[in-house]
C-alpha cells in the first residue's frame, strides 16, 4: 500500500541460519522399494529417529526424523504403518528438511515502530511482544466484545489459538481453505448424501476400474496416498477420464482426455446424466433403493443432450456418449473424482452437486470401488472450563450464505471495513500459518481490511508477504521442533499419529501452543491451559485411548480397528443417509426452500474479450502453495513458475520460450514482477497458465522474492457462490505484456 498508515514493510535484515541439508524425492508415482528399504536402514543405524508428522501440506503423512548427534534433521521418511504414505513420502515431504534449515526463517519477535519518519520492524523480546499482544487484545474487548478479534488459521497452529480464542470468547474464526479452496464441494456432497467429503477423501481408487478426473489434478497436487492408488489402479487396468482444457499429467496417464472448454463443466455433467439415464446405464436398483428425486432428475436432463452440450463444452458428441459408457461398464466401481480446489465461477455448490448426483446413478457412494464409508478415532478433549458464549459468531458474519458451515473468510475480512457490517465488527486479526496476500482474492480488499484494523499479530515460521502488515510478528518453530496435537486420521480404519520435537527449536522460535498459553496467561484464562508442556495434553489423551506415549514413540502410528460398521454398503441391510429424507437427494428440497435450483443447472459464465485470455493456475507436486517457494530443498527442484503459452497465441503476439513479460488483468491490475514464456500445446489458445504461489515480494525470501507471478494478485474478479460463500477465481483474464510496465525511465 502506497497511502496508508499500515505499510507494506519488507522484513530485512533479520539474521542468518544455517545451511540446508539436501534430500531425496521420489518420483511421481513412487519410488523403489528395494532402495527405500535400504536407505531407511542405513539411515537407522546412524541417526536418532522421532516420530512425526509432515506439516508441509495437509494430508499428514506420518514420518520418522533423523537427526544427528549436533542436534540436526538429516532425513525425514515415511512410516511404513501409515495409510497416508504407506512408507513413502512425496517431494514435498522429503524436502521438509529445508522448512528447519531454511536460514530465512522469522528469528525472534517483531514490533511495528516508525524510525526517521519511516514504518519498519524491530526485534523483541518474547515478553514485549507478549504483553503487548494481550494488553491490545484486551482493549478491544472491554470496548467492542471479544467478538471483533477474529483468527484466520491454517494448519496444526490454528488448533491451538483456536482454543485460545474460544476462551476469552471470541469464535469470529476462518479458514482460506474453506471458502478459498474445498467449501462448495462438501457443501454439494451433503445435499446429496448427507456427508462431507472432507480429508483425505474417501475415494477407493486402489480398486477402482474407472476414475473420472473434472478439474482435478492428481500427481500434481501430489495427495500421496491418492497418487500412489492412481499409479495403481493405471497398473491393473483401470479407465482413467480427464477432463481439463489443460493436458495436465493426468491427461497424460488417461484413456480419454476430453479438452473442455473452461466454464462449461457443469453443461458436460449434464450431458453424461442425460446418457446414463436415456441409455438405461444408470445403476437401476441401487437407486431405486436408495435415492429420492430420480423422475424430477430424468426429467430435467431430459434435453441435456450431448449435441446441446457439444456447443457449448466443444466436446464431440461421441466422446461424450463414449466417457458415460465407460463409465457405466465400469460401475460401482467408478469413481467421479470430487477434486479439491472447487472455487471457480460462483456455481460451484452446484457443480459438485452435479459430480455427486453422478456418482450416485453410478451407485459408486458407498461401493467397492467408488466412496468407502470413513472411520476416525474421537481424541478424548482435555479437561478445561467451559467457554465463554459469544454473542455473535462466525455465523452471524457469514450469514448470507446459508449453508455455510464454517467462517468464510472473506466476509471475516469485509467486516473489518468500518461501512461494510457494522453490526458484527472485527477490529484485530490474528494470522497463523496463511499467507493471506496469496489465498485470498481481490487484494484491494484485502488491504483496505488491513488499513482499517486497530491491532493485526502474524504468527509464522517464514517472513511470508503477510507479516510485512503486522503489527506483531511472532516466530513459530517448525513442525519438527515441537509437539502437536494427536493426528486422527479420516481413512478406511481409524488411526492415532503423534509428533514429537526431533530437535530443540532454532533461534528464538516457539510451538503454537506455547504461544497460546502464555497469551491466554497474561489475559487472565490460566485454567484453559492446565499443562506446562503440551506433552501432557497428549499422555493424557493417549492413556484415555488406551495407550501411551512411550508406545507411540516407538511406534509413531497406532491403528484401530473400524467399529462404525462395513467399509461399503450392505447390500441386504437398510441404511439411513444423513439428509433430511434418509435418502440421497438427487432433487434437494433444501435449496428449493432456500431459493435455490434444486438440481444443477448450467449457466453461461463471461468470456475474455479480444486479446485478453483465462488466467488458469494449479498446483506442482514439489510446492504446497506458497510455502514452499523459499525452502532450499524444494526450490532447487522448482525456482520460478512459468506462463504457458499456446503456439497459436505465441505466433500472434510474437513469443519465445524463455523470453520474460508481464501481465495485465482486466481491471488494469499488473503483476509486480516478470513471467518466463514456456509455448506449448499442452494448453489452449483461449487460456494461459501458470503454477500458484510463486511472486514473493518480500526481500527476505532470498531464494522466492521476484521470482514468477502472483496469479492470486491477478485475481480481482471473484464470483460468490450464493450458497455457501465459496470465491470463484478463474474468471479473471489477462493480457500480455512484453515491455516492462514498471520502467521509471
Amino acid at each position: 500500500m502506497t497511502t496508508s498508515r499500515r505499510k507494506f514493510i519488507k522484513i530485512s535484515a533479520l539474521g542468518l541460519g544455517g545451511l540446508a541439508t539436501v534430500s531425496t524425492v521420489y518420483n511421481m508415482f513412487g519410488g523403489n522399494s528395494y532402495l527405500d528399504a535400504v536407505v531407511k536402514q542405513n539411515i537407522a543405524n546412524k541417526f536418532k529417529r522421532s516420530a512425526t508428522y509432515c506439516e508441509v501440506c495437509f494430508w499428514k503423512c506420518a514420518a520418522w526424523a533423523y537427526s544427528d548427534d549436533e542436534g540436526n534433521i538429516q532425513k525425514i521418511i515415511g512410516n511404513d504403518d501409515d495409510s497416508h504414505c504407506n512408507g513413502r513420502l512425496c517431494p514435498r515431504g522429503t524436502g521438509g528438511v529445508g522448512m528447519y534449515s531454511d536460514e530465512d526463517r522469522l528469528k525472534t519477535p517483531l514490533i511495528r515502530t516508525i524510525i526517521d519518519g519511516e514504518e519498519t520492524f524491530r526485534e523483541a523480546s518474547w515478553e514485549e511482544a507478549l504483553d503487548l499482544i494481550a494488553s491490545k487484545f484486551k482493549g478491544i474487548k472491554e470496548t467492542y466484545g471479544a467478538e471483533s478479534i477474529a483468527l484466520l488459521k491454517h494448519g496444526s497452529p490454528g488448533k491451538h489459538l483456536e482454543h485460545l480464542f474460544n476462551a476469552f470468547g471470541s469464535d469470529t474464526i476462518g479458514e482460506p481453505a474453506y471458502a478459498q479452496c474445498r467449501g462448495p464441494r462438501e457443501t454439494g456432497f451433503k445435499l446429496t448424501f448427507g456427508s462431507w467429503v472432507g480429508s483425505p477423501e474417501p475415494t477407493d481408487i486402489r480398486d477402482t476400474k474407472c476414475l473420472v478426473l473434472i478439474g482435478s489434478h492428481i500427481g500434481e497436487n501430489m495427495h500421496n496416498s491418492q497418487v500412489q492408488e492412481m499409479s495403481d489402479a493405471i497398473d491393473n487396468g483401470a479407465t482413467i477420464i480427464t477432463v481439463d482444457p489443460r493436458f495436465s499429467t493426468a491427461a497424460s496417464k488417461s484413456q480419454h482426455w476430453l479438452p473442455i472448454k473452461p466454464g462449461t463443466d457443469i453443461a458436460l455433467m449434464l450431458a453424461w446424466m442425460h446418457v446414463l439415464i436415456e441409455e438405461n446405464l444408470y445403476d437401476k436398483k441401487y437407486i431405486d433403493k436408495y435415492a429420492l428425486g430420480f423422475n424430477e432428475l430424468k426429467e430435467h436432463v431430459s434435453t441435456f443432450t450431448p449435441e446441446w452440450a457439444y456447443s457449448i463444452t466443444t466436446i464431440k458428441p461421441e466422446e461424450i456418449r463414449r466417457t458415460a459408457r465407460a463409465m457405466a461398464y465400469a460401475s460401482p466401481a467408478t469413481i467421479i473424482h470430487p477434486g479439491r480446489h472447487v472455487v471457480w465461477y460462483g456455481d460451484d455448490t452446484q457443480r459438485a452437486r452435479a459430480m455427486a448426483i453422478l456418482n450416485a446413478l453410478l451407485g459408486s457412494w458407498g461401493r467397492r470401488g467408488g466412496f468407502y464409508f470413513k472411520e476416525s478415532l474421537k481424541l478424548p478433549k482435555f479437561p478445561h472450563p467451559e467457554y465463554p458464549k459469544p454473542k455473535w459468531t462466525w455465523k452471524e458474519v457469514s450469514s448470507k450464505y446459508p449453508l455455510a458451515e464454517m467462517g468464510v473468510t472473506t466476509e471475516i475480512i469485509r467486516a473489518s471495513i468500518p461501512g461494510e457490517n457494522d453490526e458484527y465488527p472485527v477490529k484485530a486479526w490474528m494470522v497463523a500459518g496463511t499467507n493471506l496476500t496469496k489465498s485470498i482474492p481481490n487484494k484491494r480488499l484485502l488491504e483496505k481490511a488491513i488499513e482499517s484494523l486497530d491491532f493485526m499479530v502474524v504468527i509464522d515460521t517464514m517472513p511470508m508477504d503477510v507479516t510485512g502488515y503486522a503489527d506483531v510478528v511472532l516466530p513459530e518453530c517448525t513442525y519438527l521442533e515441537r509437539y502437536d496435537e494427536i493426528r486422527s486420521a479420516t481413512n478406511r480404519e481409524p488411526s492415532i499419529a503423534i509428533r514429537i520435537p526431533a530437535v530443540k527449536p532454532k533461534y528464538d522460535s516457539k510451538p503454537a501452543w506455547w504461544i497460546a498459553k502464555q497469551i491466554g496467561e497474561k489475559m487472565g484464562m490460566a485454567d484453559q491451559f492446565a499443562y506446562d508442556d503440551y506433552k501432557e495434553v497428549i499422555e493424557y489423551q493417549l492413556k484415555e485411548l488406551g495407550t501411551s506415549l512411550e508406545e507411540l514413540e516407538q511406534i509413531g502410528v497406532k491403528n484401530y480397528p473400524r467399529k462404525s460398521g462395513p467399509l461399503y454398503l450392505n447390500e441386504n441391510d437398510p441404511y439411513t443417509f444423513f439428509t433430511p429424507s434418509g435418502k440421497i437427494e438427487l432433487y434437494s428440497q433444501e435449496l428449493k426452500n432456500l431459493g435455490f435450483d434444486p438440481m444443477p443447472v448450467f449457466t453461461k459464465h463471461p468470456e475474455p474479450e479480444q486479446g485478453y485470455y483465462r488466467l488458469n493456475y494449479g498446483r506442482a507436486p514439489m510446492h504446497t502453495f506458497s510455502r514452499t517457494a523459499n525452502n532450499p530443498n524444494l526450490n532447487d527442484l522448482m525456482k520460478e513458475n512459468t506462463l504457458w503459452v499456446n503456439p497459436k497465441v505465441a505466433r500472434i503476439i510474437g513469443l519465445k520460450t524463455g523470453q520474460e513479460v508481464w501481465l495485465k488483468n482486466q481491471d488494469e491490475i499488473i503483476s509486480s514482477f516478470a513471467i518466463k514464456v514456456r509455448v506449448t500445446e499442452r494448453t489452449g489458445f483461449d487460456a494461459v497458465y501458470m503454477v500458484h504461489g510463486f511472486g514473493h515480494q518480500n526481500k527476505k525470501l532470498s531464494r522466492a522474492n521476484g521470482k514468477g507471478i502472483n496469479d492470486t494478485e491477478l485475481i480481482s474478479r471473484v464470483a460468490i457462490d450464493p450458497i455457501m460463500g465459496g470465491t470463484g477465481m478463474r474468471g479473471n483474464f489477462v493480457t500480455i505484456l512484453t515491455e516492462n510496465p514498471h520502467k521509471t525511465i
